[in-house]
């Protein structure tokens, strides 16, 4: 279960008049307590069996499920620049001068497409696919972690 599925489970006993509802599932128990006003929430989850592969619950379907696993489909022909290294996100080589790519910028291998500062060092990040931007997937000037995606590159 994940932390929406517990919420809307809350909500559902607080609303249900319910004084007290114990659900377990697998290795992970509940127990949500109401009454004079207060919720209480206990939830006890047993550490996974080593060599035991877990699997997910089936989730019934959301209508906004639809459309995220369309999105994602149509993602997947695109190839996705990454960040080779922690740091801050420049799309600008300084505040005065243009983006280095935008949507529909065509690039090429080797185009530099951003910058990102390390430790007072900026790094020049190049692109290692030729084709035409799609999306910038990070704002100018926020923090990226190794290997966060940067830009959909439709190779096309």
């Amino acid at each position: 279960m994940d932390i929406k599925e517990i919420q809307n489970l809350i909500k559902f006993v607080a609303k249900s008049g319910a004084s007290e509802v114990k659900l377990e599932i697998k290795d992970v128990k509940i127990t949500i307590k109401t009454g004079s006003g207060a919720t209480e929430t206990t939830i006890v989850q047993a550490a996974p069996m080593q060599g035991v592969p877990q699997t997910a619950a089936p989730i019934a379907a959301v209508p906004g499920a639809v459309a995220a696993v369309s999105s994602e489909a149509e993602d997947s022909k695109f190839i996705t620049i990454k960040s080779p290294i922690i740091g801050t996100f420049y799309r600008k080589p300084s505040p005065d001068k243009p983006n280095f790519a935008e949507v529909g910028t065509e690039v090429k291998i080797g185009d530099t497409v951003c910058v990102i500062e390390a430790m007072k060092l900026f790094n020049e990040i190049e692109s290692e696919i030729s084709g035409k931007i799609v999306k910038v997937l990070v704002d100018d000037s926020s923090p990226v972690e190794f290997d966060q995606p940067l830009f959909l590159v439709d190779p096309s």
